[in-house]
């Protein structure tokens, strides 16, 4: 048996313990994944929806139950939580419906004298893995649409933030049937057991350096990757007068642990004193403690600190600090800026994952545009400019998955969300995610027999 403590990031103190799973207890919920699959696959399209819809409810109904869970794992404002159960609720009814209303598949005669059909077949037990950062509403990306799509599922939170996954697999036993949606409480040695398991296929939400990881361990199963982001945000010159306090707004919700948070802003030449000054006034605005929550962890904590304090930054920025009584010993980093820095500072290179934005500096809007897809990742980015043509011209050629005018982290379950390079491969949200849980079938059948056959 392997103990885990949990840690109450807002106190820096312990609130409990977890049992981690390891060969035994992976096998059999994999097992059981197995056993659910033929019944939930056969299930009608209706009936599918109809039980989807009912776990959104429960989500519902105990939205104040698991806004507190969310909070004792991750340390987020109740204003936080509050928005991203409602949004995991949301979710469900959103594949509910999308259960029922996949595109037509393929059907026709492609061939002289045959009939073919295209039939979109769910791939099996999916092996969920998610992060800390948004511990409910990352796993009901994942959960969700491989649900509508007739697969089971056996999902594995970050060892941080088992709560609220817990509560949702006794809703989902309740709402989809046993064993339908199994949830594996553990570490990082139970997400690599559990993808070298028997399951059909991972879907894996966290860093690159992991995602290869999970890659190699995958081997010919398919994988679904999302890797993070460092992205970039291009302000030309007529940006809107409220950018700055969007962009701080932005920059520190969950503390800048997004992985679609904005995080280089880009500006040009003539424009760079004014914006480290707008910026460094709109982030020292938020107050940690009060308008957003802390780093998740002692490990998160000290690789932020490594990546500030190794910048070679001249300008830096700070914003307030203001935890609460007795919360004074908790993971909290102040909203920070860093400016006059070199292009290739750790600061800028690196995904820093925290209440941070850099400022660089390009001569023209080309140059600029070289800086934002001068990195490996390529998730998410923005462009804040009055001029909408302009806008829409580099968002779309941004190198990103992703991409906002005049607004930033802006999503809903009708848009696909999904990285390119370093980021990963796949897709999150909208109907197209069914298809990353599906797999093709072609039938073709010969329409007539020779008459010696008969």
């Amino acid at each position: 048996m392997h103990t885990l403590a949990l840690t109450d990031p807002r106190t820096g103190r312990v609130r409990g313990d977890l049992t981690a799973a390891r060969e035994e207890q992976v096998a059999l919920a994999v097992a059981e994944g197995r056993r659910a699959f033929d019944g939930w696959r056969a299930l009608t399209p209706r009936e599918r929806s109809r039980r989807l819809e009912r776990l959104a409810a429960l989500i519902e109904e105990h939205a104040e139950e698991y806004g507190a869970l969310e909070r004792a794992g991750t340390g987020k404002p109740a204003s936080e939580t509050a928005g991203e159960v409602e949004q995991a609720a949301d979710l469900f009814r959103f594949y509910a419906w999308a259960a029922r209303t996949q595109s037509a598949p393929a059907a026709g005669s492609f061939v002289a004298g045959h009939e073919s059909w295209v039939r979109w077949e769910p791939i099996g037990v999916v092996g969920v893995v998610v992060p800390w950062n948004y511990p409910l509403m990352m796993a009901t990306w994942r959960c969700a649409p491989a649900l509508a799509a007739g697969n089971t599922v056996v999902a594995k939170p970050a060892e941080t933030t088992p709560d609220s996954l817990t509560l949702l697999a006794e809703h989902a036993r309740e709402a989809l049937g046993e064993s339908v949606l199994e949830v594996l409480a553990g570490d990082r040695e139970t997400g690599r057991l559990l993808v070298a398991s028997g399951v059909d296929m991972v879907a894996f939400t966290g860093s690159a350096l992991a995602g290869a990881d999970v890659a190699a361990r995958a081997g010919t199963r398919r994988v679904s990757l999302e890797l993070g982001g460092n992205s970039p945000v291009v302000v030309l010159p007529d940006a809107p007068a409220d950018t700055w306090t969007e962009l701080a707004a932005a920059a520190t919700y969950n503390a800048g642990q997004s992985c679609a948070v904005p995080a280089r802003v880009i500006t040009l030449t003539e424009n760079y004193e004014s914006a480290v000054a707008l910026l460094g006034d709109a982030m020292r605005e938020r107050r940690a403690g009060q308008d957003f929550g802390p780093l998740n962890n002692a490990d998160q904590a000290a690789r932020y600190d490594r990546i500030v304090g190794a910048s070679a930054a001249k300008t830096r920025t700070t914003g307030q600090l203001a935890p609460g009584d007795g919360e004074e010993g908790g993971y909290w980093r102040p909203a920070c800026v860093l400016a006059d820095l070199p292009d290739d500072d750790p600061a800028v290179a690196e995904e820093v994952f925290g209440p941070l934005l850099t400022v660089q500096s390009a001569d023209t809007v080309e140059d600029a545009l070289a800086l934002a897809n001068g990195v490996p990742q390529a998730l998410a980015a923005s462009v804040w400019t009055r001029d909408l043509a302009a806008g829409l011209d580099l968002a779309g050629r941004l190198n990103a998955g992703e991409a906002w005018v005049n607004c930033h982290l802006v999503q809903t379950a009708e848009l696909p969300h999904g990285g390119r390079g370093s980021s990963g491969h796949g897709t999150d949200l909208s109907t197209l995610a069914l298809h990353e849980y599906q797999r093709p079938k072609t039938i073709t059948a010969r329409l007539k027999f020779s008459p010696s056959g008969d």
